[in-house]
């Protein structure tokens, strides 16, 4: 027995047992963990979507499916009371849609929660002066302390590690960079709306030298050398910054070799993905 998609999802599927009785539930696709997705995209009365989705979760119970996912864009809003009032929850929220999700068997519930991090980029540009850019900025926690600090920024949905770094450092400075390598990482919990975040650390090559600073977020930004940046009293004081002074004098001293990005193609997907690795001393064993 399968469900498939229907180009008219307002209507719903028809699903006949032994050519008799046909039941009309809602169209799904069958996800890869035994759940089904459903993906609705047309405007439906509340009450027709309210005796489909009852008639539909019956049906999935005697299939033995698993997790069900209902995707309703925003302009189908007036749906979400219904599937709670089923047993429904949020799972997560895009700008354009919201994901509900329910879990059918009376074992424990297996599915993933909601993405748990949020990844973010901190960037090292050094000249060949031995200065650093650094910036000043406008809001947020860094906002009238006096402190320069680095360019960073949030890694968007679909982009690498290393394109966030440069497109920050473009967007903040104007400054145009060539990605070297990611120094290091670290790890925050409670960050962002009860979310931990991911920040890399990443080194840059300046390839242009006249800043532009993004008039919106940054207050000032500037040129700095590398010692009056590493004895600002906030530095000192704060032992995430003492790690990236340690980082950008050992970078100068040539004594340590980050992770540079490699591209990779994989079984699943089309699509070039990246591992970060250290291809000097991989080269080494090899």
């Amino acid at each position: 027995m399968s469900v498939a998609a229907s180009p008219a999802p307002s209507l719903g599927d028809h699903l006949c047992e032994n050519g008799f009785g046909c039941i009309e539930i809602l169209p799904s696709t069958n996800d890869a963990h035994g759940g089904v997705i459903v993906d609705l995209k047309d405007p439906m009365d509340p009450q027709v979507f309210a005796s489909l989705l009852k008639s539909s979760l019956l049906q999935w119970k005697k299939q033995g499916k698993d997790g069900v996912w209902i995707k309703l864009p925003i302009e189908l809003v007036n749906l979400v009371e219904v599937a709670v009032k089923e047993g429904f929850c949020y799972h997560h929220a895009e700008p354009s849609y919201i994901m509900l999700v329910y879990w059918i068997p009376k074992t424990g519930c297996t599915i993933p929660p909601n993405a748990s991090h949020r990844v973010s980029i901190g960037a090292i540009v050094l000249n060949n002066k031995k200065e650093l850019l650094v910036v000043q900025e406008k809001r947020g926690r860094f906002h009238g302390i006096g402190v320069w600090k680095l360019p960073t920024g949030v890694v968007d949905a679909g982009e690498e590690i290393f394109e966030a770094a440069i497109r920050e450092v473009k967007e903040e400075t104007g400054i145009d960079t060539e990605f070297v390598e990611v120094l290091g990482f670290s790890q925050a919990h409670n960050s962002f709306f009860g979310k931990s975040d991911l920040t890399f650390l990443c080194m840059l090559r300046p390839l242009s030298f006249d800043i532009k600073r993004q008039e919106l977020e940054i207050e000032a930004a500037q040129w700095m050398p590398f010692e009056e940046y590493a004895v600002q009293p906030f530095n000192q004081k704060h032992e995430p910054f003492k790690c990236i002074i340690e980082l950008c004098i050992a970078k100068m001293e040539r004594t340590y070799t980050g992770f540079c990005p490699r591209p990779i193609s994989s079984f699943f997907s089309k699509d070039l993905n990246y591992v970060y690795l250290n291809s000097k001393d991989l080269h080494k064993s090899s």
